[in-house]
């Protein structure tokens, strides 16, 4: 597969005529956002239709991180984080209850197997202490420690921690924490001294810490025997550690950095073995990341573009058999994240604005997104066609609007394990809270509307 570089460019400009390239930063002209009501809990997108929760209730709530499981194996429960500390959210009715009231415990992910919310903390000697919460009574009990690092997921039987750890720390941002839970306030300046986009002032900061060459490995931690495991050591920048939400020795990772710069996302087994790059570039600019798995754990889904700031896709590799499917996104609807709904048949997208890197003008919506596939012409098919990328698009739908949303605070969409929601951080109302979106047909309405 990856000695079709020929093929990949081809298929590239032949789908690139659908959007016109530009030579230089799209400025959007002001958004004006369809009015939002101030503290309503319940209401209906004036601008989409669609059935909008605000399911927090405490100011600067957030939502886990795109990648990261936060509900329960029956599907009838979530975890967040707010001020106060830890909370389950029941999605039957959206009721919320406080589990773990500390407002110093960071919540991880939840348990695929047990339902465990898994948070940690700092104690006193300057350690991680790792905790499993119980959604439903309350009870905690410590399962880890680390000295240094962080732990960012949890294999698909629970019996494996993962994370990173680096011989020294590096701040991307000294003091740039944003002013909302969540956000990063990057700034930079370019090489005439003027001050960059907060895009281009993130690249900045991201190629400082990559060629700082700091050591750093991905580890594994046994939540039986506590035993410790080096799985990755490098003095690249090791980040994006996630489990195969089914394959429990199975690990993606990334190699940080400006994402031209580096061959960002690879697989490994628990024990160290079987490393593998899933995506080579093949042009100049050309990027991959934001790196998923599927929920059925066959594919992993990521961002691509040929080149950056150009041609947009959603692209998948099916781990088994190294089969490649790439869905054409236009530029308006190319988003920061994207997501898989449970039954693989629809995608999500968070939108992003116009200083970003699709330098869309009208792109802050949150998206539901419909694979549609490019069959071969009057059913001929090309000898190798089954070795090719399969290439298709994605038709899409704006769900809710988010001009009036910063940026700088990402939506990090996610379905809801029965389908029927998209669950989203936002701040359109002022301050940071968490809401939920209907994916439910509306009446009178066809899905293309």
């Amino acid at each position: 597969m990856r000695g079709n570089s020929r093929n990949r460019m081809l298929l590239a400009a032949a789908l690139a005529s659908s959007v016109a390239p530009v030579a230089a930063p799209v400025v959007a002209k002001a958004a004006v956002a369809a009015p939002v009501p101030a503290l309503s809990t319940h209401w209906r997108d004036a601008l989409t239709g669609r059935e909008i929760v605000r399911i927090s209730r405490e100011a600067d709530t957030v939502s886990l991180y795109f990648n990261q499981n936060s509900f329960t194996p029956r599907g009838d429960m979530m975890a967040l984080s707010t001020p106060s500390g830890i909370a389950s959210v029941r999605l039957s009715d959206w009721s919320l209850r406080l589990v773990v009231r500390d407002p110093a415990a960071k919540l991880l992910f939840v348990g695929r197997r047990t339902g465990r919310a898994y948070y940690s903390r700092t104690d006193k000697a300057g350690g991680t202490r790792i905790f499993a919460a119980d959604l439903d009574s309350g009870k905690v009990r410590q399962v880890a420690r680390i000295a240094d690092g962080s732990v960012s997921t949890i294999n698909a039987d629970e019996t494996l921690l993962a994370g990173t750890v680096a011989d020294r720390a590096m701040s991307l941002q000294p003091g740039g924490e944003g002013t909302r839970p969540g956000e990063t306030a990057f700034a930079a300046t370019g090489p005439d001294g003027r001050p960059l986009s907060y895009a281009d002032a993130k690249e900045v900061r991201l190629d400082q810490r990559l060629e700082a060459r700091i050591p750093m490995r991905v580890f594994t931690i046994d939540l039986h025997s506590g035993k410790q495991r080096t799985v990755v050591a490098s003095t690249d920048w090791l980040n994006h550690v996630q489990f195969s939400p089914t394959d429990p020795t199975f690990l993606m990772y990334c190699h940080e950095g400006p994402w031209h710069k580096v061959d960002r996302i690879w697989t490994v087994r628990t024990d160290g073995s079987d490393p593998r790059s899933v995506h080579s570039r093949t042009m100049n600019m050309e990027i991959a990341g934001h790196e998923f798995f599927s929920p059925d754990g066959r594919w992993i889904r990521y961002d691509l573009q040929t080149p950056r700031g150009e041609v947009f896709w959603l692209a998948g590799y099916e781990i088994a058999t190294g089969r490649r499917q790439w869905l054409h996104v236009e530029r308006n609807a190319w988003s920061v994240h994207y997501n898989q709904s449970p039954d693989g048949q629809t995608f999500s997208g968070d939108g992003g604005d116009a200083t970003m890197v699709a330098h869309a003008p009208d792109a802050k919506y949150l998206y539901l997104m419909r694979p549609r596939s490019v069959p071969d012409v009057a059913g001929i098919h090309a000898a190798n066609a089954a070795a090719l990328i399969a290439p298709g698009a994605l038709e899409v739908e704006k769900l809710v609007d988010l001009r009036g949303h910063d940026y700088k605070l990402e939506p990090n969409a996610v379905f809801t394990p029965d389908g029927q929601w998209l669950v989203f951080r936002s701040n359109l109302q002022g301050a940071t809270h968490v809401y939920a979106v209907s994916l439910r047909q509306r009446p009178g309405r066809t899905p293309s509307e």
